[in-house]
Formats: structure tokens, sequence, C-alpha cells
């Protein structure tokens, strides 16, 4: 699987089941965190998604803008765990 179409998938999950906004497109460098798109009660949400469909496992630790902050971000991390 390639960076393009996880980025793809997981922003059409955000879309869908975290913002109820199937319409929203979510590009790749946006800020989910920092600009509050994403609060940190969805963010738990957007780690369940991520290791339901990518099969990886994502730590607590982990749950920051440092990590979860983009779409991008958050392919990358999905990658280097599969």
């Amino acid at each position: 699987m390639d960076k393009n179409t996880i980025i793809t998938q997981v922003g059409q999950k955000i879309a869908t089941q975290i913002l109820d906004d199937p319409h929203r497109t979510i590009i790749a460098d946006e800020s989910l965190i920092s600009s509050g798109l994403i609060d940190s009660f969805s963010l738990v949400d957007l780690a369940l998604i991520v290791e339901e469909l990518y099969d990886v496992q994502i730590d607590d630790a982990e749950l920051t803008a440092d990590t979860f902050d983009s779409l991008s971000q958050l392919a990358d991390l999905i990658l280097a765990r599969q």
C-alpha cells in the first residue's frame, strides 16, 4: 500500500466517521489537531480506526500533534509499522 492511498482512506474515514461530513476533503498536510479539526476524544477514535484498518499498534504516548497532526504524518507512521 502506498502513502497516497493511506492518506485518501484515512481522510475519508475522518470525514465520515469523526466529522460526520462525507463531503469534507482533508488534504495531506492539513493540520488536524493544532487547528482544532480533531479534538482529544476524536483522536482516540482516529487511533482505533487506524489500528483496525491497517493492523498496526498505536501507543497512547503517540497520540500527539507530533505524530497525528496531518494525514501525511499519520501515513508515514502506518507505513513504518507495516
